[in-house]
């Protein structure tokens, strides 16, 4: 779980709503329709955009924002080493049935183990870091589009309200309750775009830089493990993933 996320769209939303719930009665600002135009609007041109296996695929990268657990890339160099260390004392398989806390790690390698070359391993590693930054690019992509499209419907559903209102202008107690649904829509799609979609698009960017500077790193590793490099040498190559501020002493 990612605490960051959560505790953002708790506080963005949790503001917004005691504002709301301070200036008056929460059940005004809660408008069926509206909330179709701008919602349901906004998907709908937002899946025009995009193929449907796309569309229903971007809120499942959409999750990471939320359910991401990253790994630190000082824990994968420890891990890296440690396995280098085994490796060059007895052999590649003997890391064969060895816990490994990353997936891509393991992946690495059950492909070294499975004795293919470091032109393949390094082909297969390399193509599966590029899909992974691709799926990323569409989800972060979608969420952005979804940023746009959200507040451009609430200007719609705001013009649709305001033509309903000066249809029926000859009474004026009702103006003011009819404006105030067609700003709703203006409301909602702000909402949206900017305590939602919007940064959680940032959020994905931001995980697709980190997953490919670990990908990386491991792709490195496992360059260095099948080469035979001297573990000491290894970690001081690895070492350049790391800030400068975190990296040993005797880099």
């Amino acid at each position: 779980m990612d605490i960051a996320s959560l505790v953002g769209i708790l506080l963005a939303f949790g503001i917004i709503g005691s504002a709301i719930g301070m200036g008056g009665p929460f059940i005004i600002f809660v408008n069926v329709p509206s909330i179709l135009v701008v919602v349901g609007g906004t998907l709908g041109a937002t899946l025009m955009r995009v193929t449907l296996a796309d569309f229903l695929g971007s809120f499942k990268v959409g999750m990471k924002g939320f359910i991401y657990k990253m790994d630190k890339p000082s824990n994968l160099i420890e891990e890296a080493v440690e396995m280098a260390n085994i490796s060059r004392k007895e052999g590649l398989l003997a890391l064969e049935g060895r816990e490994i806390s990353n997936s891509f790690l393991e992946k690495g390698i059950g492909l070294c183990i499975d004795g293919h070359s470091p032109e393949i391993v390094n082909n297969l590693l390399s193509k599966d870091i590029d899909l992974t930054i691709k799926r990323h690019a569409k989800g972060a992509d979608m969420f952005k589009a979804i940023a746009v499209y959200a507040p451009a419907m609430g200007m719609i559903g705001t013009l649709i309200g305001l033509v309903q209102m000066l249809s029926n202008m000859s009474d004026p107690s009702a103006i003011g309750p009819a404006m105030a649904i067609a700003l709703l829509t203006t409301l909602y799609g702000a909402i949206i775009a900017n305590a939602f979609a919007s940064p959680l698009a940032e959020k994905l960017i931001l995980i697709a830089e980190s997953e490919k500077l670990n990908k990386s790193l491991i792709l490195e590793s496992i360059s260095a493990i099948q080469d035979g490099t001297n573990p000491r040498v290894m970690q001081q190559l690895l070492s350049a993933f790391l800030p400068e501020n975190n990296r040993s002493t005797d880099d």
